[in-house]
């Protein structure tokens, strides 16, 4: 009976160790979502095969993840967008997995030119934010724009005049730039 009860103490101390872990990966996910969505965001884990595993889901269109440990990132990298980038994001990460900067321009100019380069939704926003740590992070928002170029919305491609402007303009990677963001 005793060997009985400590194992079931046990199961319940990781299973509470797991649930405050799980508690706490959602807050640090959550970090760069606006207020009034975090409440119905989804949240994910990405695996190294560039899957996912839900973590908890949610009920509007908004999905976040911590980026934090992947290479080149900060120690604090939390990022949310649409859920309809899921894929647009899963195939970013495969490009990052190329190590070498060149081979990985390559494949991904050759996504671009062969047409497997899978837009996101066009109107979309990513939030993110990036930082030693979560207080001393910086939140930067894009709004993706597949195809935009300055003819096509009337905004200039660069950041000259001072205003929101449009990078790689006329590619699947095109995205509407705010200064200060």
């Amino acid at each position: 009976m005793r060997r009985t009860v400590l194992i079931v103490l046990g199961v319940l101390a990781v299973a509470a160790g797991a649930l405050a872990q799980t508690a706490a990966d959602s807050d640090r996910a959550l970090a760069a979502a606006p207020q009034q969505m975090r409440e119905g965001a989804t949240i994910i884990k990405w695996k190294p095969d560039f899957t996912y595993e839900t973590l908890k889901k949610g009920t509007n269109r908004m999905v976040c993840y911590d980026r934090s440990g992947e290479p080149g990132r900060q120690p604090f990298a939390v990022q949310c967008t649409s859920l309809g980038n899921l894929d647009r994001v899963a195939q970013n990460r495969k490009f990052e997995a190329i190590t070498d900067k060149a081979a990985r321009q390559a494949a991904i100019d050759a996504a671009e030119k062969d047409g497997t380069r899978v837009k996101p939704e066009y109107g979309s926003v990513f939030y993110m934010m990036n930082g030693p740590d979560q207080e001393h992070a910086r939140p930067h928002t894009t709004i993706a724009l597949p195809g935009a170029t300055s003819q096509s919305t009337g905004l200039p491609d660069n950041p000259k005049q001072g205003g929101a402007w449009i990078m790689n303009a006329g590619t699947t990677t095109a995205h509407l730039m705010t200064p200060g963001h």
